[in-house]
C-alpha cells in the first residue's frame, strides 16, 4: 500500500472507494500511510443496499444483477469517484464466508471488484475467491488484489 499511495501523490492523482465487504479495509490501509490525506478524498462503507443507493447505486442494478454482482461493484465505483471528484474510485461488494439473509442472491465466497478510472471513463475489473479461513485473511486477499490493480493501472 505504501508504494501504491507515494505513487498516486507523486502523480497528483486521488482516489475514494466504497466499501462493503471489507468495511472500510481498504481506506484504513491508505490512512495508515503517511501523506494519505493528499490522495484520499473520500471513503465510505456502504454495508446495506440502502446506503448503497444513497451513494448512486442504481437500485434497478441491484435488482436485477444482484448487490454481489460486477455491476454493482461497477456502479459504487464510478459513484464515489463522481461524488468524491476523485481520479479513481474503488467498489468493492462481496461475500466473505457467511450468506447473506437479507440478500440470498449472488455467489458465495466471491467479492467483486471494480476501480473506475475517471478520466479514462474506464473500469478495471476483478473477482476474488474468497476462501481463505478467516473474514480478515480474505480482507487482506481482497486488499492485496486492489493495491496490485491500482499498481498497474497508474503504471500504464
Amino acid at each position: 500500500m505504501k508504494e501504491l499511495v507515494l505513487k498516486l501523490i507523486e502523480l497528483k492523482k486521488t482516489i475514494a472507494t466504497m466499501e462493503s465487504c471489507t468495511g472500510g479495509g481498504v481506506s484504513n490501509s491508505i490512512t495508515n500511510i503517511e501523506g494519505a490525506s493528499e490522495i484520499l478524498k473520500y471513503s465510505a462503507v456502504t454495508y446495506s443496499n440502502e446506503y448503497k443507493i444513497k451513494m448512486g447505486v442504481d437500485s434497478k442494478v441491484i435488482d436485477k444483477y444482484s448487490v454481489y454482482s460486477m455491476q454493482t461493484a461497477d456502479e459504487m465505483s464510478k459513484n464515489i469517484s463522481l461524488f468524491a471528484n476523485s481520479d479513481y474510485g474503488v467498489g468493492i461488494t462481496g461475500k466473505l464466508n457467511r450468506v447473506d439473509v437479507n440478500n440470498p442472491y449472488g455467489e458465495d465466497n466471491v467479492v467483486f471488484i471494480s476501480i473506475y478510472d475517471r478520466n479514462n471513463d474506464k473500469f478495471y475489473q476483478a473477482k476474488v475467491e474468497a476462501t481463505l479461513g478467516s473474514r480478515k485473511e480474505n480482507k487482506e486477499l481482497v486488499i492485496e488484489k486492489i493495491v496490485s490493480m491500482m499498481l498497474d493501472i497508474i503504471e500504464k
